[in-house]
């Protein structure tokens, strides 16, 4: 997982739990965590040697605010689950990328949301734009989630731009013919019920990369699901969402209660979306491709 929120124990930590929560159900699992707009591109290099665990001298850019830990565990759904920090390599070259990801046996990858931008380009963002085209292009399950989305839209090849303002609510998620059909958005439903999803965001995808399809919009939001294609056209299980499946109620409870978001902002979360379920829904699309 590229873990972009550390700073941010509730959407950060916590969110990250409620990704992993459907995979606990389902067996044993385990999560390794990279942090690459707080770790040196000098560290990257030694992750050309295989998997290595993260030091605090690796992450010369950490946020103080939130304690660094190389490693812990969680009771999640009657499992210990391991959370480890890995070095990432910081280099823009897919190839490499997916070898590596190959060489530490890494099932699925997921990328999160993140404060930063990828209107307002950092250094760090290129080798994670590999990493995600990498992973998705090599069919490996991989989904970004708010910034993870519009990072791999970017990565291929889409416009993003900021709006003026943010966007925060509960939508109802408009799907193409496409995405009707879609094993992660609408798996869980059978009846042609709405799928709503809870959106915090400024960032924009304003098209669709050439290698994607368009799996749903909002009233908000035109590019607010896309599946990735193999150049045969044949659909990879590699998906970029605009909202957030991992903000379960506890968590933007805990998120106010901690001064994280506004009140505006948690006024705007109140109802019910299909976060969990479309986790659950990648939990198990990630257990048919180890099968």
């Amino acid at each position: 997982m590229v873990d972009l929120l550390v700073e941010r124990a509730a959407f950060g930590h916590g969110g990250n739990q409620e990704v992993i929560k459907p995979f606990a159900a389902r067996g044993e699992v385990e999560l390794l965590l990279v942090t690459p707009q707080m770790q040196s591109f000098e560290a990257g290099e030694k992750a050309e040697f295989g998997e290595f665990l993260l030091t605090e001298e690796d992450v010369p850019h950490w946020n103080d605010e939130f304690t660094f830990w190389q490693s812990t565990t969680v009771e999640l759904e009657g499992k210990t689950v391991s959370f480890r920090r890995i070095v990432m390599p910081m280099y823009e070259d897919d190839e490499k990328m997916a070898n590596w990801l190959e060489s530490i046996g890494v099932d699925a990858v997921v990328c999160s949301g993140s404060r930063r931008n990828v209107s307002i380009w950092e250094d760090w963002m290129g080798p994670t734009a590999s990493l995600l085209r990498a992973s998705s292009n090599a069919g490996r399950p991989t989904l970004g989630i708010c910034f993870g989305h519009q990072l791999l839209c970017h990565a291929l090849g889409a416009t993003i731009e900021r709006a003026d303002s943010l966007s925060s609510g509960i939508w109802d998620l408009d799907l193409t013919n496409n995405g009707s059909n879609d094993e992660l958005l609408t798996s869980h439903v059978s009846d042609g019920s709405c799928v709503a999803g809870l959106f915090t965001h400024k960032d924009h995808v304003m098209t669709v990369p050439e290698s994607c399809s368009l799996l749903c919009s909002t009233s908000h939001n035109g590019v607010t699901a896309v599946r990735v294609h193999a150049d045969n056209g044949d659909a990879l299980p590699a998906w970029g969402i605009q909202f957030h499946p991992e903000a379960a109620r506890a968590r933007i409870d805990r998120a106010y209660g901690w001064g994280h978001i506004t009140e505006e902002e948690y006024s705007s979360f109140k109802g019910e979306h299909d976060g969990a379920e479309i986790l659950s829904s990648f939990a198990r699309i990630v257990s048919q491709y180890q099968a």
